[in-house]
């Protein structure tokens, strides 16, 4: 357990890291590119080799808390001039060996860099010593740092600003730190009182005020508190519930399934103040002839708008042998495979062909009547700007809700920047057999579009209503006005939806 972090000490502690320039551009510069890249890996051997001989205290830190390696008294006194080793070890981020004059690294202190519409940020997140460091398996409580899920759940979050957030099982605290740069109040949960130790640290060290961390399981530490934000990474990992297998605290919320993902979507509604969006990651499983987002769209609440995004769907031993593998588990050891063997046995038992991940966003709409319902698979796109796309699309979603087709004919559109348009011909002849539109930006969406389609996307240019160019296009095409409208409008409303169109005011 760590002790409670100290004010002054986390104070000391960031004045020595930032004159030691502890930043994750100078960390990449000082062991290189590709030992970047190998530590994002779990690999320090890169890195470890590029600072060897070095004593200064950039090279010092990075060694001790960037790569999690022993350093000597003397090293960590001289790069911590105003902490000190002592300091250090009261917030329980070194322990001790006196008698060989070494200092030991009890957790990671790495810097995390970001952008987002208010600038440029560089926090230092700490965490627990991963695999690398530990030379093995993680332990259960083990209190992950900034991962891959973490980093997506950031980059879905909306830019939207309001009074009060809820981080569902904040861990080290980065979605919390996130929010608070959008709302006044943020409230931090979790099971374990060692993660809510970690993010009172890593607020205190990157002064972030406003941070409230609460004790206990999903809502139970909020009551019946409203939020207008809520962000969830939770622990939704499907476990085995025998013995012998590891229950991560950080990924393993203790239930059978995805029962924890369902708890988390029935119950966000909620807690929930009215325009309030909750944005979660899960996992759901598939059952024989049971689709996974038809499951997850049983789990949302009556009167909530709900958009649910599938990134990739996982066969049971694919999906056995990434989280056997996240533990630490080494493969080709029998301890793999019999931890393997243990998730394929519970998948078999209770009929489950195969595990989605994906994004859930829901939201209590102000007049109390849901708009949107929205269950797709969506497999492309890069995630860097999902936060953005994501804002805008739901703002033309809302803005075409209140529109009736006579109004949405009466509305001027401008084709996204980012949309292409790539025919297909056949050798041969004239007009395409196919003709497709392109999303560069957002989740990189293809679609199939007809030649009226396509030629209203075109001239979508933001000077003509979607009526005057629908009436021309049916003219030049020798179509009846009426109907190539009652065709084409739905589908537009479709892309404003996908951002491949908006509204020019």
């Amino acid at each position: 357990m760590l002790p409670e972090p100290d004010v002054q000490l986390c104070h000391a502690l960031a004045s020595d890291l930032r004159a030691a320039g502890y930043a994750s551009a100078a960390l990449r510069d000082a062991w290189g590119a590709q030992a970047d890249d190998a530590v994002a890996r779990g690999l320090r051997g890169p890195a470890e080799r590029a600072l060897a001989g070095r004593d200064d205290a950039l090279a010092v830190l990075g060694r001790l808390w960037g790569l999690g390696l022993t350093v000597s008294r003397a090293e960590a006194d001289a790069a911590l001039p105003t902490l000190g080793v002592d300091g250090a070890a009261a917030l329980g981020l070194v322990a001790l060996d006196a008698d060989a004059g070494r200092v030991r690294p009890a957790v990671l202190v790495r810097p995390q860099a970001f952008a987002d519409e208010e600038g440029e940020v560089e926090w230092w997140i700490a965490s627990d010593l991963d695999e690398a460091a530990l030379g093995g398996p993680l332990p259960e409580d083990h209190v992950l740092g900034v991962g891959g899920a973490s980093q997506t759940l950031a980059r879905l979050q909306l830019t939207r600003r309001g009074g009060t957030a809820l981080d569902l099982g904040t861990g080290c605290g980065i979605q919390a730190l996130r929010l608070r740069r959008l709302v006044d109040r943020v409230v931090a949960t979790d099971i374990s009182e060692r993660a809510l130790r970690f993010t009172r640290l890593n607020a205190l060290l990157n002064d972030v005020d406003g941070i409230d961390t609460r004790l206990g399981s999903l809502f139970e530490p909020v009551g019946d508190e409203t939020f207008d934000r809520v962000a969830s990474n939770p622990p939704f990992v499907i476990t085995p519930r025998v013995e012998g297998v590891p229950a991560y605290e950080y990924r393993d919320g203790g239930m059978e399934g995805d029962a924890l993902v369902a708890t988390v979507i029935r119950e966000v509604g909620a807690h929930l103040a009215p325009g309030g969006i909750a944005q979660s990651l899960g996992n759901w499983e598939y059952h024989d002839g049971e689709s996974g987002l038809d499951r997850v769209s049983g789990w949302v609440g009556d009167g909530l708008d709900a958009w649910v995004i599938e990134r990739e769907v996982l066969d049971p031993l694919a999906y056995a042998e990434l989280w056997v593998r996240d533990g630490g588990t080494v493969p080709g050891t029998p301890a793999y495979a019999r931890l393997v063997e243990a998730w394929l046995e519970d998948f078999a038992r209770r009929g489950v062909t195969g595990v989605g991940f994906g994004y859930v966003l829901v939201r209590r709409p102000l007049a109390g009547s849901p708009t949107l319902t929205r269950y797709e698979r969506v497999a492309g796109g890069g995630e860097a700007g999902f936060g953005p796309h994501l804002a805008d699309c739901l703002a033309a979603h809302d803005r075409a809700a209140l529109l009736d087709d006579d109004d949405l004919a009466d509305s001027v559109l401008r084709v996204a920047p980012d949309v292409t348009e790539a025919r297909h011909h056949r050798p041969g002849e004239g007009d395409p057999s196919v003709i497709e539109l392109r999303q560069g930006g957002g989740f990189a969406r293809t679609i199939e579009v007809d030649p009226a389609l396509a030629a209203l996307v075109g001239a979508c240019d933001g000077d003509l209503p979607v009526g005057t160019l629908v009436d021309a296009i049916a003219q030049l095409m020798e179509v009846d006005a009426a109907h190539l409208r009652a065709d084409v409008l739905p589908r537009v409303r479709e892309l404003l939806v996908t951002g491949f169109l908006s509204f020019e005011d």
